[in-house]
C-alpha cells in the first residue's frame, strides 16, 4: 500500500488528523487542498504537510488514503471530482457528524467499494488550523461507517489504522450513527444555541442575567460557541433525525412543565434523581461528541496575591494552566477558584499538588 495520505479540509479535525499521522508516520507524505491558502501555507511550514495543491488533481493519484475534511455539503460534492484519481486500493473517507447525505451520493456515484464513512467524535468550541492538535482524537470514539460494498478487508484496515492514531474506533450502520449522533451531540447544541438566546432575549434592559450568568449557566452553554457555519450544516443534512428528536425533546419539557404546574414533588424528585444517577454512571475516560472539560475548584481566602500563589504551585510542579478566575456566582459550584487544564493527567496532578498544599479542591 502506498504511504502517501490525502486531505481536502484542513481545518481543527483534518488539521488534528494530518498532524496526528504526522506524529505516529513521520514517512508518510501528506498532501491537501484547502480553500484557504494560507490555510495551506501554514500546514506546510509547521510541517504538517509536504504538499500544497492548488486543487483536486493528479497529485491526488496513489493515495491509501484520502480524508474528506470539508464542511459536509462540499465533502459531498468533492466526491465526483476524485472518482477518475482513486483507484482500487485507496479507502476515501470523510470526517462528517452526518453520514447519510455522503453514503446516499457515493451510492450513487458508484464509490462504495472505496468509501468508509468516518466520525471522529471529538472537538473544540475553536475552529481552524491553527488550533488542530496531534493528541484531539486520542481516546476518542471514531465512528467508522462502511459502505455496504466495501471489502472487509479494508474496513479492518483502516479500523487498524485508526486504532494506531490512539482513537477508538467503533463500527456502524451510517442511519444509525446519524439516528443516535442527533440525540447525543445535535441537540445538546441546538438546546445550548436557543438556550443562549432565550436570556438574550428576555435579559432586562441593564443585562442583569448576562452579568449574573456564570458557573453552571456558562458550563451547559460552552457549545453554543461552536462554528456557525458547521452546525447550520449538520441541521439541514440531519434535518429529519433532529426534527424528530426535537419533538421528542419537547414532549419531555412538556411533561417536566406539567410537573411543576402540579406540584408533583415525588416526579419532581425522581426526575432530578434518575437523571444525577444516569449521568454519573456515564464513562468519563473516553472524549466523546462534546468536549470534556478539566477543572477543579478550590477554596482561597480573598487577600492579595492568592491567585498570584495557586498558579506559582502549579507552574513548580510543571502544570500549565488553560483558564482561571473568580468565581462570582456560586449557587451551583463549590469553591472560590475555578482551574482549567489541558488534560485529565494536569487536571488530577493539580489536584493532588494543591492538597498537598492543604488547599480545599473540589474536581468535576
Amino acid at each position: 500500500m502506498s504511504n502517501k495520505i490525502g486531505f481536502i479540509g484542513l481545518g481543527l479535525i483534518g488539521g488534528s488528523i494530518a498532524k496526528a499521522i504526522r506524529q505516529y508516520y513521520p514517512e508518510y507524505e501528506i498532501l491537501a487542498f484547502d480553500k484557504n491558502r494560507e490555510t495551506l501555507a501554514l500546514a506546510v511550514q509547521d510541517g504538517t504537510i509536504h504538499t500544497a495543491c492548488s486543487s483536486i488533481d493528479e497529485n491526488f493519484r496513489g493515495c491509501s488514503y484520502i480524508f474528506l475534511c470539508a464542511p459536509i455539503s462540499y465533502n459531498t460534492a468533492y466526491l465526483s471530482s476524485l472518482k477518475s484519481l482513486i483507484d482500487a486500493n485507496c479507502i476515501l473517507t470523510d470526517a462528517g457528524s452526518v453520514k447519510t447525505s455522503i453514503h446516499e451520493e457515493v451510492i450513487s456515484l458508484g464509490m462504495e467499494e472505496n468509501f468508509i464513512g468516518g466520525h471522529p467524535m471529538a472537538g473544540s468550541e475553536k475552529s481552524g488550523l491553527s488550533n488542530a492538535k496531534a493528541h484531539l482524537i486520542e481516546n476518542a470514539y471514531y465512528i467508522l461507517t462502511p459502505s455496504a460494498k466495501v471489502p472487509a478487508e479494508k474496513v479492518n484496515a483502516y479500523r487498524d489504522f485508526v486504532r494506531s492514531l490512539k482513537a477508538l474506533p467503533i463500527i456502524l450502520d451510517y442511519r444509525e450513527h446519524d439516528r443516535i449522533t442527533g440525540t447525543i451531540s445535535h441537540l445538546p447544541h441546538i438546546i445550548a444555541s436557543t438556550l443562549v438566546n432565550f436570556v438574550h432575549d428576555t435579559d432586562t434592559k441593564d443585562e442583569l442575567m448576562k452579568a449574573l450568568a456564570a458557573g453552571g449557566f456558562k458550563d451547559i452553554t460552552r457549545i453554543a460557541s461552536s462554528s456557525p457555519v458547521m452546525w447550520q450544516q449538520i441541521c439541514l443534512k440531519n434535518r429529519e433525525n433532529i426534527s424528530r428528536i426535537l419533538g421528542h425533546y419537547m414532549e419531555a419539557l412538556k411533561t417536566a412543565k406539567a410537573l411543576v404546574d402540579n406540584e408533583d414533588e415525588a416526579a419532581l424528585y425522581s426526575m432530578f434523581e434518575n437523571s444525577r444517577d444516569y449521568r454519573d454512571s456515564m464513562p468519563g475516560s473516553s472524549a466523546g461528541p462534546i468536549k470534556k472539560q478539566f477543572a477543579v475548584y478550590c477554596d482561597i481566602i480573598d487577600e492579595a496575591g492568592g491567585i498570584a500563589t495557586i498558579a506559582t504551585i502549579l507552574a513548580s510542579g510543571g502544570i500549565s494552566i488553560k483558564n482561571i478566575g473568580i468565581i462570582h456566582n456560586r449557587e451551583f459550584e463549590e469553591g472560590v477558584l475555578r482551574i482549567e487544564f489541558y488534560d485529565e493527567v494536569s487536571s488530577a496532578k493539580a489536584a493532588s499538588l494543591l492538597q498537598k498544599y492543604r488547599y480545599i479542591v473540589y474536581e468535576v
